[in-house]
């Protein structure tokens, strides 16, 4: 397997276990035993994966967050807020175009 694949093979599941994670954490009947066995689970999903070093703001973010979740005792509320954080970041630097901007003032 080449560092491409490897590379995003090991982003999708990091990026799969923080939304389980977020999930976890905004559900309703939210308990501590539960999210420690999701920890679990998901740690060995991680662990299927190959380590590669990542370079960009948001995966650097991804992986500081899916360490806090993991192997933090953190609260519900800061890691939700960190979850937020992320989500921002990812959203900063998808593009967008704007369609007919132009067009707006001309009557």
């Amino acid at each position: 397997m080449n560092d491409k694949a490897k590379r995003v093979k090991y982003l999708r599941a990091l990026e799969k276990v923080a939304n389980r994670f977020a999930l976890a954490l905004k559900k309703e009947s939210f308990s501590k035993e539960l999210f420690s066995a999701s920890i679990e689970q998901n740690l060995k999903l991680i662990n299927k994966c190959e380590f590669v070093y990542l370079d960009s703001v948001y995966s650097k973010e991804l992986e500081n967050f899916v360490n806090l979740c993991c192997f933090s005792n953190l609260d519900k509320d800061i890691l939700l807020s960190k979850f937020n954080s992320l989500e921002k970041i990812k959203k900063q630097y998808q593009y967008k175009k704007d369609k007919h901007k132009n067009k707006i003032y001309e009557y």
